[in-house]
């Protein structure tokens, strides 16, 4: 499995460390997760440009932007899709593609970088798991190019029930954004949740959401996919609370975290975002608790990225 004394001295090796050793503390590992699971889990993240630094410089991302709906609204977000778009911004996108066209802007890509690695995922421009063109567009590409890895970003709302689905599509990584340790925190960061054929606002809405996360990456993580939780810092608002949310984390075995920028937009538009220190600080703190990802962009959810 892992034989390079390169890797071997990189930071990444205390985080593989951690995974094994979280695999088989866990009572939800024991019996879902076998040693062969879990050096593809590793390998999954050694391999993928958002969660290993190294990886970053290395391997391609391409994101296919199937999924327009979304199941919530964060006060922060801002949904647009426009041909005009040229910025990074997360849930942003030039089109909606069809399953059928995203299968194929998957197979010119790969004729067309034959020696290159890439990964593909759905990230939006709405939540990838409340559209069922997510699970529909990564099968085929799955049947297609089963060696590709392929990742879906989520609000985690969903998770559980359709984990499943997730790996049947052949999905081996999981990014899920997780905004505040509790409902007092969230009512601040999300405006309304729609679940079972009902809208929530305010602390109910964050509470179901929260509950639903964290049950989500326990599932996800005792499958053995590779996680990562997304944490968008706001100051004023959960900048005071991720070092909790850091600990909340990693007591159900999650083992990397990307705290990004606040882009001041939607109903958080008046919001600064933090301060370069800002965001250093509160990295270096949750450090103590979950590893961090520093090499975020803010993706799009059409990017399409081949490291020179």
């Amino acid at each position: 499995m892992i034989r390079s004394n390169d890797f071997s001295r990189s930071p990444q090796a205390t985080e593989v460390a951690t995974t094994i050793d979280v695999v088989r503390s866990n009572d939800f590992s024991r019996s879902l997760l076998s040693a062969t699971e879990v050096a593809t889990t590793i390998g999954v993240m050694r391999s993928h440009p958002c969660f290993d630094e190294q990886a970053h410089e290395r391997v391609g991302r391409v994101h296919l932007p199937v999924a327009p709906r979304c199941n919530i609204q964060c006060r922060f977000c801002e949904r647009k899709v426009c041909a005009n778009l040229t910025a990074q911004h997360p849930g942003w996108a030039r089109q909606v593609l069809s399953p059928a066209e995203a299968v194929e802007l998957v197979r010119r890509l790969a004729r067309a970088h034959p020696e290159e690695d890439f990964v593909v995922g759905v990230a939006g421009p709405g939540d990838p798991l409340a559209n069922a063109a997510t699970f529909e567009a990564l099968r085929q590409v799955h049947q297609e190019h089963p060696a590709l890895i392929k990742c879906v970003s989520t609000n985690g709302l969903l998770l559980e029930q359709a984990l499943p689905q997730l790996l049947d599509a052949g999905v081996t990584a999981l990014t899920v954004t997780v905004n505040a340790p509790d409902s007092q925190v969230g009512q601040h960061v999300y405006a309304w949740v729609r679940h079972g054929g009902t809208v929530y606002r305010g602390q109910a809405a964050a509470e179901i959401l929260i509950a639903s996360q964290m049950r989500g990456l326990r599932a996800a993580i005792g499958a053995g996919l590779a996680v990562k939780v997304n944490t968008v810092l706001i100051p004023g608002v959960n900048d005071a609370h991720v070092v909790r949310l850091a600990h909340c984390l990693k007591e159900i075995g999650v083992r990397l975290m990307n705290i990004m920028s606040l882009i001041p937009s939607g109903q958080m538009v008046h919001l600064r975002a933090p301060t370069c220190d800002e965001l250093r600080q509160a990295r270096s703190d949750c450090e103590e608790a979950v590893p961090q990802f520093r090499r975020c962009e803010h993706c799009r959810a059409d990017v399409i990225h081949f490291p020179q």
